[in-house]
């Protein structure tokens, strides 16, 4: 009877090292391989945006279908700074979002949005701000399989996301 346990134990071991670990691992490399198109992904967007000055609502609708096209789901962030009209001009007032003389004020994602719906085209100038991170929003098939076996993923853990940053060197028209 000893033995009969003794030998179950090691034939579900032996299950789990034989498949269970090799399984694990090609999820881990699955996340890896849209970790990096994520980032790729992200990195032309933005330099796509900064070389240019504009995003246009047909941009925008490629980006997000690549981004898709990786099997997740994603929560985009997109932040624009845009440079003051007054730029270089002197300021009375110190302010943490100031560079030099320069005053930046904010444009978020649902005004970004909005703007490329109303428009079709959101135009920047040479010397604004273009800021982007993506997160993934779904559990992937790497965190689904770390619950069941470590127990160590949660809802609140991207194991996939992506920020670019960079200053438009071009002015849209």
């Amino acid at each position: 009877m000893g033995d009969t346990l003794i030998t179950i134990i090691v034939i579900v071991l032996s299950a789990i090292l034989i498949f269970v670990f090799p399984v694990l691992s090609m999820a881990d490399r699955i996340d890896t391989a849209s970790q990096t198109d994520v980032e790729t992904i992200t990195s032309d967007f933005v330099n796509q945006i900064r070389s240019t000055g504009k995003l246009t609502k047909d941009e925008y609708d490629v980006f997000l279908g690549k981004l898709t096209s990786t099997g997740n789901t994603y929560n985009i962030d997109l932040e624009f700074r845009i440079m003051d009209e007054n730029a270089r001009k002197k300021a009375l007032q110190s302010a943490l979002d100031k560079i030099g003389e320069n005053v930046y004020y904010s444009v978020y994602t649902t005004q970004i949005e909005q703007i490329l719906d109303t428009e079709g085209v959101y135009k920047l100038k040479e010397g604004d701000m273009v800021f982007t991170t993506v997160k993934n929003t779904n559990l992937t098939f790497s965190q689904q399989m770390k619950n069941i076996f470590y127990l160590m993923s949660g809802n609140n853990v991207y194991t996939i996301q992506a920020s670019q940053a960079g200053l438009v060197t071009a002015t849209g028209n």
